[in-house]
């Protein structure tokens, strides 16, 4: 899978509906053989591809609260890590 044929895949990002537009936010989209692709938004060209099983088990990890210790979690107007 060439760089072109990545911006034929139906990217879903994972932003709020009132987003602001230009904020970097992940995409993710399944590619062959059940890839998953993962860019920013801001940085289209560069792309992380993973298995389905190791992006399961890392949602897994997440709804399980395994990643809640690199997070912000104050409540604040600015996302963690700015």
């Amino acid at each position: 899978m060439t760089r072109r044929d990545w911006q034929e895949l139906d990217w879903q990002r994972a932003a709020p509906a009132d987003s602001e537009e230009g904020r970097a936010y992940l995409e993710v989209a399944v590619g062959p053989d059940d890839q998953i692709m993962m860019r920013e938004s801001n940085d289209p060209k560069t792309v992380v591809v993973t298995t389905r099983t190791k992006w399961e088990a890392f949602i897994k990890g997440v709804k399980a609260g395994e990643f809640d210790d690199f997070a912000d979690l104050a409540e604040t107007d600015e996302p963690a890590g700015k």
